[in-house]
């Protein structure tokens, strides 16, 4: 997921796709320790994409404290 594409996203789609992302990257780690996972890289992209989409929501809130 690209930065142009989370800044897209409102406030109830972001908290959703976070949710939606922890709950992928707890599966994730479920299967790794299981020995069931077959793309490893799979969960440093979700962990990087719950980051940005962190990152944008904390952006928003300091922008609606300053206005």
């Amino acid at each position: 997921m690209k930065m142009k594409e989370v800044r897209e996203l409102t406030d109830v789609e972001l908290t959703t796709k976070v949710a939606e992302l922890r709950r992928e990257k707890l599966n994730l780690k479920i299967q790794s320790r299981t020995g069931q996972l077959e793309k490893t890289a799979r969960v440093r992209a979700v962990r990087r994409d719950i980051a940005r989409l962190c990152t944008e929501t904390a952006v928003r809130a300091a922008k609606s404290e300053v206005k």
